[in-house]
């Protein structure tokens, strides 16, 4: 073990760090073996993107996948006139509007929603005092206002911070009548080796809560895929579903467009909940969340440009520049870990020992001098740090360069803050000072 140590008199004694480092140690001891097996193995880490639901939806209409109309407003007066428009004929309508599959040729009922990342809007609460992040109305004019009060406000949910989110985006959408959901998605499972449909009639509700519930009421389909989905995989998927006479057909059609989206788009996950039908009798896309594989971003340029980080703290999309994984915590020991497991255990056994971490920093392999740097500027740059804990395996990073790394920042960055590090691994050669 490798440890460097100045003034400890801030936060814990000497003798609760070295416990704590001890404890570390007894469990990175079980897992040499295997994680030395990585040594050849460069992994860089990449922050997931996700899309806000309108991104979604333009994504899935332009693949044939059916959802509502909608109209995206960044002002109140851009959402009242959106909502004008869905009570028009769409003749005159943009180009680029015409993208989006149309269900109805005018809007009898509206539903304006806030576009944030962060689930649980409709019961969420805006900084102007408006309850409700997801509205209903006939009324265009109160379009307008409702959006009044969500735009440039912040929207708290159970997902968000306590401040909440910011809004800066409204999407104006035709309400349909909805008379039956179902649950909907397809996900890549490594116990499987490749895609997975998983399914459930009980739609429009948290599905893990039906797993646990019902788990009967959760149907699989394995697909292979080099073959693709079958006909007879979509087919018994939307029978499982409860879709009958017509309506299966049409629901294996959307299952079969949505899975050619999902390779299209290099997804890692496509959800669709719910995934409903109408009185009208059509299959419809209500709410849709896309993950996607970050690997694939050289060849996903345009999906990759529309990653709004606007909801992102600004150490973390600093730290993304780096390549460096960085989630903010509320304590005062800043961590600086590579891999995403260790990075865990490592906050885990801090809060044991009577801590709180102040961050989850993931250097992850292949990390370069100029990185480290810079996490130590980011750690640094945070008020609410006292210490900094370094806790190094070198199964995927050459412990070399994690210390020259920390040298230069100590030497430029003048490090007013206790610091202990601890390198151990291959290319330590487990050495301490």
């Amino acid at each position: 073990m490798l440890m460097l140590q100045q003034s400890l008199s801030k936060t814990w004694s000497s003798h609760i760090w070295l416990r704590l480092l001890n404890d570390l140690e007894k469990i990175l001891s079980n897992h040499l073996v295997s994680t030395t097996i990585l040594l050849a193995v460069q992994l860089t880490p990449r922050r997931w993107l996700n899309l806000q639901e309108y991104q979604s939806k333009k994504l899935m209409s332009d693949n044939g996948v059916k959802v509502q109309r909608f109209f995206v407003a960044d002002t109140a007066n851009e959402a009242l006139e959106a909502a004008k428009k869905l009570t028009t004929s769409v003749g005159g309508r943009p180009r680029q509007q015409r993208s989006c599959l149309l269900l109805r040729e005018d809007a009898k009922e509206f539903v304006l929603k806030a576009q944030i990342l962060a689930g649980g809007r409709g019961k969420g609460v805006f900084s102007s005092g408006l309850k409700g992040g997801v509205h209903l109305t006939k009324d265009p004019q109160v379009v307008g206002q409702l959006a009044k009060q969500m735009i440039g406000y912040n929207l708290a949910t159970k997902q968000t911070p306590k401040e909440g989110v910011k809004v800066n985006k409204v999407m104006v959408a035709e309400a349909l009548d909805i008379s039956r959901e179902t649950y909907l998605a397809i996900l890549m499972d490594q116990s499987c080796n490749g895609p997975v449909l998983v399914g459930s009639p009980q739609g429009g509700v948290d599905i893990e809560e039906v797993a646990a519930s019902n788990p009967e009421l959760i149907f699989k389909e394995q697909i292979d895929i080099m073959e693709g989905i079958k006909d007879s995989q979509a087919q018994r998927m939307a029978e499982n579903l409860g879709f009958l006479g017509p309506l299966k057909n049409q629901a294996a059609d959307q299952i079969k467009k949505l899975y050619n989206l999902f390779l299209k788009i290099d997804a890692t996950q496509v959800e669709v909940n719910p995934f409903g039908e109408t009185p009208e009798g059509q299959v419809v896309c209500f709410d849709a969340k896309i993950n996607f594989d970050d690997n694939a971003e050289f060849r996903q340029k345009d999906i990759f440009a529309m990653d709004d980080k606007s909801e992102n703290e600004p150490i973390e999309n600093e730290a993304a520049k780096y390549d460096l994984k960085y989630i903010g915590l509320d304590g005062n020991i800043a961590c600086f870990v590579n891999g995403a497991g260790l990075a865990m255990a490592t906050c885990d056994i801090i809060l044991l020992k009577g801590g709180k971490p102040a961050n989850f920093l993931d250097l992850g392999g292949g990390v370069k001098e100029a990185q480290v740097y810079q996490a130590f500027k980011l750690l640094t740059a945070d008020p609410k740090v006292e210490a900094i804990l370094v806790n190094i395996f070198a199964g995927i990073v050459n412990c070399a360069i994690i210390a020259n790394g920390i040298t230069k920042a100590c030497q430029e960055l003048e490090l007013k803050v206790p610091l202990v590090v601890r390198l151990e691994g291959p290319y330590s050669c487990s050495r301490q000072y």
